[in-house]
C-alpha cells in the first residue's frame, strides 16, 4: 500500500522538510508514504479565492492515483485517537488499494476534494500552522504502523 499526502503548498522550510522525510523514511516499502506537492494558487489582495480554492482543488483530483481510498485532513473530520488511525490503517491495508490523504491550503479544501473523500480525519479542533501538519500526520502515519507491527517506537 502507498499513502499519498496530496498537500497544497511548496517550497516549505528546510525545517519542515527535514521533519516529514525523518519519518517518510521510517515507513517500510509495504506502507511508503509519498509526498505529493500541489503548487498554490497565487494570492493577493483582490484574489478570487473561491476561484483559486476550486483550481487548487483540481490540481489536488488530478494527483489522486487511481482506485485510492481518499481521506481529507479537514477540522469538521472525526478525531482520532493513534491506536484509531492504527485501525483505520489496518483496514487501509486490508483494502489493497493506494491511500491519498488530502491537505488543503490556507482556505481548506475545494468542494469537489471533500466530496470525493471516503473518511475525513481531523487532526485536531485547533487550527495548525500549514507546514506543520505534514510533519503531524508523517509523524503519526510511522506511529499508527509501530502499533501495528509492535514496533517499540510507540510506548
Amino acid at each position: 500500500m502507498q499513502i499519498h499526502l496530496i498537500s497544497v503548498g511548496n517550497r516549505m522550510p528546510g525545517w519542515v522538510q527535514q521533519g516529514y522525510d525523518e519519518y517518510a523514511k521510517r515507513m517500510p516499502r509495504e506502507c511508503a508514504l509519498v509526498l505529493k506537492e500541489i503548487a498554490p494558487g497565487k494570492r493577493c489582495k483582490n484574489s478570487d479565492v473561491a476561484r483559486i480554492v476550486k483550481e487548487e482543488g483540481e490540481r489536488m483530483i488530478a494527483a489522486i492515483p487511481a482506485g485510492a481510498h481518499v481521506v481529507t485532513l479537514d477540522i469538521p473530520g472525526q478525531c482520532w485517537t493513534t491506536p484509531a488511525l492504527a485501525h483505520a490503517m489496518q483496514v487501509w491495508q486490508s483494502q489493497g488499494q493506494p491511500v491519498a490523504l488530502l491537505v488543503g491550503g490556507p482556505e481548506g479544501l475545494s468542494d469537489a476534494a471533500r466530496q470525493l473523500a471516503q473518511q475525513s480525519w481531523s487532526l485536531s479542533p485547533l487550527t495548525f500552522p500549514h507546514p506543520l501538519v505534514r510533519v503531524v500526520v508523517a509523524e503519526q502515519l510511522y506511529r499508527a504502523w509501530s502499533i501495528l507491527n509492535n514496533h517499540p517506537y510507540h510506548r
